[in-house]
């Protein structure tokens, strides 16, 4: 089954091929269809919905290039802070890089204590065989809870700061198949995938 995967993530394409590395899948993105980037995919993630913002991209992908298509829309969930940044984690600081959303964390857990410090990872994953098929959507989670610091040098996003007790290190510090094990993201695309191969095990 070929697939086009609608992220340009560089951090979520390195982990999305190795998730499917070896698999009867097909798998492309964007870049490799050499779809340009247009204005409108700013506005692919405007809902507070995981779910929402997930068929969103996924029917635009499809839309564009012609193939089924999966997204996903993921988020640090933070308890203290009422669940945020949730969605909008990519674009939560003023800057939207890694280091701007690191150092706002930081900085409005900076008086809560370590047991009022407990987190999730969640992602929602959205495929749709064409632009106007009805979405398979699977959702999973991962807690865990934000260090004062970070730690590791691997991973992307909040990683430095999310410990996973599972694992007994943050994000950043395990190897790549240690946290697709465990990852909200890993285990949101294996169920998708157990839902694809039982949906048309003949189109694989």
């Amino acid at each position: 089954m070929k697939l086009l995967v609608g992220t340009r993530s560089t951090g979520k394409v390195r982990e999305i091929r190795e998730l499917f590395a070896g698999l009867p899948f097909d798998v492309s993105f964007p870049s490799d269809l050499m779809l340009d980037r247009l204005p409108e995919e700013a506005d692919l993630e405007r809902s507070m919905s995981y779910a929402e913002n997930a068929v969103s991209k996924a029917r635009y992908y499809a839309t564009r290039g012609g193939l089924p298509a999966v997204a996903d829309d993921s988020g640090l969930e933070v308890d203290a802070l009422g669940g945020a940044p949730g969605p909008r984690s990519a674009r939560w600081s003023a800057s939207g890089t890694d280091a701007g959303n690191n150092a706002r964390l930081l900085e409005q857990l900076a008086a809560i204590p370590d047991a009022q410090r407990t987190a999730r990872y969640r992602c929602v994953v959205a495929f749709l065989a064409t632009p106007s098929s009805g979405p398979e959507i699977v959702e999973a989670t991962c807690d865990g809870f934000i260090l004062t610091e970070p730690r590791g040098p691997g991973g992307f996003g909040y990683d430095p700061l999310f410990f996973c007790p599972e694992l007994n290190m943050t994000f950043a510090e395990a190897a790549p198949a240690a946290k697709h094990r465990v990852s909200h993201r890993g285990r949101a695309f294996r169920a998708l995938i157990e839902v694809l191969l039982r949906r048309s095990p003949s189109a694989l």
